[in-house]
């Protein structure tokens, strides 16, 4: 299992995420929030999300 952890005060708001994994990530007033936790992992590469994020909001925790 993983954790998912957006840091609202860095997210630029660009809606890379959201464009990469719609299933795992979406944009609400202008911040990046994450809609599935349980699971993500299978639907997603979200090491690379997180790779992606131009300000590095993303943070990926393995449990």
């Amino acid at each position: 299992m993983v954790r998912i952890i957006i840091d609202q005060g860095a997210c630029a708001g660009c809606g890379t995420c959201a464009s990469l994994c719609p299933e795992v990530f979406e944009m609400r007033d202008e911040k990046a929030w994450v809609i599935k936790e349980e699971g993500a992992e299978e639907v997603c590469d979200l090491e690379d999300v997180a790779f992606q994020c131009p300000v590095g909001a993303i943070t990926i925790v393995k449990d």
